[in-house]
Parts: C-alpha cells; sequence; structure tokens
C-alpha cells in the first residue's frame, strides 16, 4: 500500500506511526476524564490492520473519545471518507481540529465533524466506530455508555478496554447482538502525568476488541 502525499508519501504502517506521532497532543489531561493519548504505534497498527481488511476506505466512521484524533486522522490518511471527532472536552477537541487541519495541508484526505457532545448524545450512523473511552476508573459505567452508543450506530466496532474487564465486553457484545471476530493484547504505556504515577512510564494491559454485528436469520 502506498498512500499518495503532498510532501511526504506514506508507504507502510511504520511511516504512519511516524506521522501519527508528530500530531498534537494532551497539554493538560483531565484525570476525572482519564485522558491518555493512544501511542502512535499502536494506533498506526489499529488503523492499517483495518484497511488491510477493506474497512477504511471511502467509510464513514465515528472516532468516539477522540482525544487529539490520531485514531480519525490515520483512518482519514489511508482513505476514510468521513470521520466524526467526537470528544466531550472542547479544548482537546480544539487540538483535534488543529490536527485535523495541519494533516488537510499535506495529504488529500476525507471530510470531518468535531462534536463537543457527550457520547449518549451522538444521533447519527456510520460505518465503523473505532474507540478508545475512559476504562470507567473514574465515572463509573461510562465505559458502558460507549459500548452502547457503538452498538446502536454501527454494524461494525473496534474497541479497546482493560484486559481485566474481559468478560464485561463479551457480555455486552452478546447482549448487542455482536460477534466478537478479533482480540489483540497491548501492554499501553502511559507517561507520568498526575501527582499520584510514582514511575516514569506504566503500562496497562488493554485489549482491542473488533465486534461485528450478527447477520439475522
Amino acid at each position: 500500500m502506498s498512500i499518495q502525499s503532498q510532501q511526504k508519501p506514506i508507504r507502510s504502517k511504520q511511516d504512519l506511526a511516524v506521522y501519527l506521532s508528530k500530531l498534537k497532543s494532551f497539554e493538560n489531561p483531565s484525570m476525572e476524564l482519564e485522558q491518555y493519548a493512544t501511542p502512535s504505534q499502536i494506533a498506526a497498527t489499529w488503523v492499517w490492520e483495518m484497511a488491510m481488511h477493506s474497512e477504511v476506505v471511502g467509510k464513514r466512521v465515528l472516532d468516539a473519545a477522540c482525544g487529539p484524533g490520531i485514531l480519525g486522522i490515520g483512518l482519514l490518511i489511508l482513505g476514510a471518507r468521513h470521520v466524526y471527532f467526537l470528544d466531550k472536552d472542547p479544548k482537546i477537541l480544539a487540538i483535534c481540529k488543529q490536527n485535523y487541519h495541519q494533516t488537510a495541508k499535506e495529504y488529500e484526505i476525507g471530510t470531518a465533524d468535531f462534536l463537543d457532545v457527550d457520547i449518549r448524545l451522538f444521533d447519527g450512523d456510520v460505518d465503523v466506530v473505532v474507540q478508545n473511552p475512559p476504562f470507567g476508573t473514574k465515572t463509573e459505567h461510562i465505559d458502558k455508555a460507549f459500548l452502547e452508543k457503538a452498538f446502536a450506530v454501527a454494524p461494525l466496532v473496534y474497541s479497546m478496554h482493560k484486559n481485566s474487564t474481559t468478560q464485561f465486553v463479551e457480555a455486552m457484545a452478546r447482549d448487542h447482538g455482536f460477534t466478537i471476530t478479533n482480540f489483540t493484547r497491548y501492554d499501553f504505556p502511559i507517561k507520568a502525568t498526575f501527582e499520584y504515577h510514582t514511575k516514569p512510564v506504566i503500562n496497562v494491559d488493554v485489549g482491542l476488541w473488533r465486534m461485528e454485528k450478527k447477520e439475522k436469520r
């Protein structure tokens, strides 16, 4: 795969990871909102694999809890038609807009909407949802709200959660008529950001679930 750019062509997953690593990220992350940036290497692997399975080109995508937009921008570079960037924090959504417009100067990419709303208020429909939502350690059940909305608006969902919540994710998928078709485990590195962090970097055991709507018979 070779993605043509006005400046620097992206010919590999590593090229994409390098580009995504240069996007602006959180300046003053919120502990309450559990704002942790998705590492560029994980983001690049995530969206590149989607592209390899023909799940990106021409698609409409919801990037829920988008933060600085690393997933959605990666998908746009790989050919997504439109991305809804959704985040309830207007400050990080402003940074996401900056990242989008900077990328649009360098690449021919699709269109975007930027939604400063709670996930429960999204009322569109899309081809696929990608999300790395809050893990629910600060606001109880917020991860449940993200999954419920994702299952309601798209037939294909990619969602990242703590690996310790596997039974919860599996139950949610089953209850909403979705089949888990793939699972990838990652060590998610989080740099020391908040005062309770005692190490420079901590690795969180997370999983990425691919979930697809079951066909009705």
